[in-house]
């Protein structure tokens, strides 16, 4: 049997990929925040830290990595800096020293504020439909995550019967 070429309509492409349609826009994303986080001296991830803090305040490091897709040993380092431009405050629980809390500093809540016009829904041209895909791609991150899980669980049970 001969190897398909690159003219085989069988063959997927790069553009055929939604996992490279995904990537692709997270980049373009990066790229249209770039200039308004450079003004306000933050990381992207500087940032959606500061909004989830302004949503939720005194958080648990653990809670907040959760929330933002980061593991401790990368989310820590963010925080350390966001501490020391004045923007959070950490400290140990006094109900359990084991964790850590997190909360926005009155300048950090006054970047938030200054950060609210840095919406760029209209930017991505997507209009009404702006919320139908943001769920979208919030049910497909989820579908994957769960099935990560199951491929974990399957492969942890598999080693067991090992």
């Amino acid at each position: 049997m001969p190897a398909p070429t690159q003219d085989d309509p069988k063959v997927p492409r790069l553009a055929d990929f939604l996992c490279f349609a995904i990537y692709s826009a997270n980049l373009a994303y990066g790229r249209a925040y770039k200039p308004i986080l450079d003004e306000l001296g933050l990381t992207y991830t500087q940032y959606i830290a500061i909004i989830a803090l302004s949503e939720e305040d005194n958080q648990s490091v653990g809670g907040l990595g959760e929330k933002l897709f980061l593991e401790s040993n990368t989310l820590t380092p963010i925080l350390k800096k966001l501490e020391a431009l004045g923007y959070i405050r950490r400290r140990r629980d006094p109900a359990d020293e084991r964790q850590v809390r997190v909360s926005l500093t009155p300048e950090g809540r006054k970047l938030r504020e200054k950060a609210l016009p840095m919406n760029l829904v209209a930017a991505a041209g997507l209009g009404e439909d702006f919320p139908v895909v943001q769920k979208a791609v919030v049910r497909l991150r989820e579908n994957l995550r769960r099935a990560a899980r199951g491929q974990e669980t399957t492969a942890a049970g598999a080693a067991e019967a090992e």
